[in-house]
C-alpha cells in the first residue's frame, strides 16, 4: 500500500507539474502576471511559499494543478478554484488579456507541449539506457476470419502455427514490426510471405484505408504461450488469485496451447464462470473465474455483441534493441506519436461507442498500475508516465472549455473575428466545461471503485 501511495503521488505530481511549468514559464517569458502556481485545485496546504509576484501552493485536491495567470475576466466561474481575483490594482500591461494575441495562444500551448516533450525525452532515455523491447513472436496461433475485411478474406486460408518471415519485401523479426508494416499508411498493399513454404499472400488493400488494415491487423492473432503476464488489478483473474507468471493449463478441462486458445473462450463466455487449471513453479491448482461482459460492435454487421474479458495480458520473453543518442532520438519520438494515435483512437472510439467508457481508468487505478510498475522497476514506471504525459497532453487539447483546447478555441475565434468572445459567453461555456469534467470524474471513479470491488 505505501508502495502504491507513494508511487501514485510521484507520477501524478511530476506530470501535473510539467504540465504547469509549462504555462508558467510561457507566461513570465511574455511578461503576464502570475499571482499563484499550484498543484491540486482548492484550498492551500500549509505547504507554501511567496517568491516574487508568484505564491507556490500544494493544494488539497490533488487531481490537477493550475497557473493563476492575472486576468480581470473569467474570474467569476474559476475564482474559488484559483484561489481568489486578481486585485484591482494589478498592473494593467501584466494582464492576460493584455497580450498580443500570438503571445498567449503560446502560454495556452505551452503545457501541452511540455507534456509532449516530457514524453518524449523520457521515451528517448529509456531508448538509450535500456533500448527498445519488442515482442520476437512471428508465428501467428490463428487468423481470425470474421474480422477480416472483404479484400482479405483469403487470409483466412494461412494454416495455424504459420510464420510470418516478410511484408512487402521486409524482414519480419518481431510482431512489433509486423503491426508496423500492416499499419503503415504509405504502402499500396501487403504482400505477407511466410516460412516453410506456405504460400505468400497479397492483400489489395491500402495503407489510407485505415479500417481495413487495422482489421488485418486484429485477425492476426500471434502464437504467445499460455503464460499469464500483467494481472489488471480488480480485474476477475487478479480476484481469482492469478499471478504474473503462472501458466494456463486447461479451461473447462480442455488444453491450452496458446494464450489465443484462453483468449477465444474467455471472449465467448461474458458473465459464465470458467475453471481454469492452472500451473505455478511446480504446482498445479485450480480457480474459477466469471469473464466481464463487455461490449463492442461486431466487425461485419455494426452491431453490439457481447465479449468477454478477464484483465490478463500474455507473458513473452522481449527482444531488446540498443540505440546510440541519435537512434535514441528518433525512437523517443517514434513512440511519442504512437502514443498519441492510440489515445486519439480510444477517445474517438468512445465517442463513436467503439470502445466502452468500462475502458476508462481514474486515479485509483493509475495508483494502482504505479504501484505495480514501481515494484518491476523504473524503466517500466517511466515508461508508464512518458505514456501517462502524451495522455495528458492530448486530453487538455480537446476543444472543451476549462481545458487548454476551449481556451485556445476562444483564442481563434478572437483572431477570426477581430475580437474576442464577450466574457458572459466565455463564463457560460466554461461552466459547462466544468459539468462535463464533473460527470467524467465521475464516471472513472466508479470504474476505479467496481474494479476494486470486481464488478
Amino acid at each position: 500500500m505505501l508502495v502504491t501511495l507513494a508511487s501514485f503521488i510521484f507520477v501524478l505530481g511530476v506530470l501535473i507539474f510539467v504540465h504547469e511549468l509549462g504555462h508558467f514559464l510561457a507566461a513570465k517569458a511574455v511578461g503576464i502576471g502570475v499571482p499563484r502556481f499550484s498543484i491540486g485545485f482548492g484550498p492551500a496546504t500549509p505547504l507554501r511559499f511567496t517568491r516574487g509576484e508568484t505564491e507556490y501552493v500544494i493544494a488539497w485536491f490533488p487531481l490537477g494543478g493550475y497557473v493563476k495567470m492575472a486576468s480581470r475576466e473569467e474570474q467569476e466561474a474559476m475564482a474559488e478554484l484559483e484561489g481568489g481575483e486578481t486585485p484591482d490594482d494589478y498592473p494593467p500591461e501584466k494582464l492576460f488579456e493584455n497580450k498580443p494575441l500570438g503571445a498567449r495562444i503560446m502560454v495556452i500551448l505551452a503545457g501541452v507541449v511540455m507534456n509532449v516533450l516530457f514524453g518524449w525525452v523520457t521515451y528517448a532515455v529509456l531508448a538509450g539506457v535500456y533500448g527498445r523491447t519488442e515482442d520476437p513472436t512471428t508465428t501467428m496461433a490463428a487468423v481470425e476470419a470474421r474480422a477480416l475485411p472483404a479484400e482479405a478474406r483469403h487470409l483466412a486460408d494461412v494454416p495455424r502455427g504459420a510464420q510470418i518471415v516478410g511484408i512487402n519485401g521486409d524482414t519480419m523479426r518481431s510482431y512489433d514490426a509486423i503491426r508496423r508494416s500492416i499499419l503503415s499508411p504509405t504502402s499500396e498493399r501487403l504482400r505477407i510471405d511466410f516460412a516453410n513454404g506456405v504460400e505468400s499472400v497479397v492483400v489489395p488493400i491500402k495503407g489510407t484505408d485505415i479500417d481495413g488494415r487495422v482489421r488485418v491487423d486484429e485477425a492476426l492473432r500471434p502464437a504467445w504461450g499460455p503464460v499469464a503476464g500483467l494481472v489488471h488489478p480488480g480485474q476477475p483473474a487478479h480476484a481469482a488469485g492469478i499471478a504474473t507468471g503462472d501458466r494456463f493449463i486447461a479451461v473447462n478441462g480442455d488444453t491450452i496451447l496458446t494464450f489465443f486458445d484462453l483468449y477465444q473462450v474467455v471472449d465467448a463466455n461474458p458473465d459464465v464462470p470458467l475453471t481454469l487449471t492452472m500451473q505455478r513453479d511446480d504446482s498445479l491448482f485450480a480457480v474459477t473465474v466469471t469473464p466481464t461482459d463487455n461490449v463492442r460492435p461486431d466487425p461485419v454487421t455494426g452491431e453490439d455483441e457481447s465479449y468477454g474479458r478477464i484483465g490478463v495480458n500474455p507473458d513473452f520473453e522481449p527482444l531488446r534493441i540498443r540505440y546510440g543518442f541519435g537512434g535514441s532520438m528518433v525512437e523517443g519520438w517514434r513512440r511519442t506519436v504512437e502514443a498519441a494515435a492510440l489515445i486519439y483512437a480510444t477517445v474517438k472510439g468512445i465517442v463513436f461507442r467503439e470502445v466502452s467508457t468500462r475502458e476508462i481508468g481514474g486515479p485509483i487505478f493509475i495508483g494502482q498500475i504505479s504501484g505495480q510498475l514501481a515494484r518491476v522497476g523504473l524503466a517500466a514506471l517511466f515508461d508508464f508516465m512518458a505514456l501517462l504525459s502524451i495522455n495528458l497532453a492530448v486530453l487538455n487539447i480537446l476543444p472543451i472549455p476549462v481545458l487548454d483546447g476551449g481556451h485556445l478555441v476562444f483564442l481563434l475565434i478572437e483572431g477570426v473575428r477581430g475580437k474576442p468572445l464577450s466574457v458572459a459567453a466565455r463564463m457560460r461555456l466554461i461552466q459547462a466545461g466544468m459539468l462535463l469534467l464533473l460527470g467524467l470524474m465521475v464516471l472513472v471513479f466508479t470504474n476505479d471503485i467496481l474494479r476494486l470491488v470486481g464488478g
